[in-house]
């Protein structure tokens, strides 16, 4: 399946959009809070999707 990584500053600029594939959502959520910790922004906002359904948001 593939899924959509998105993380955002205060600003509304974009920090990642990222398109990745995984095998199940759980996997698909592993890889991308280990994505969003390189990139160090797990504590800005973002969201994981995957053909219309959020899989994962912070904000």
């Amino acid at each position: 399946m593939v899924y959509y990584l998105t993380a955002f500053q205060k600003d509304s600029s974009e920090v990642l959009n990222e398109r990745f594939e995984a095998a199940t959502d759980d996997e698909a959520i592993r890889t991308a809070t280990l994505r969003l910790k390189e990139a160090q922004a797990e504590k800005l906002t973002h969201r994981l999707t995957r053909s219309g359904k959020l899989l994962l948001f912070c904000r």
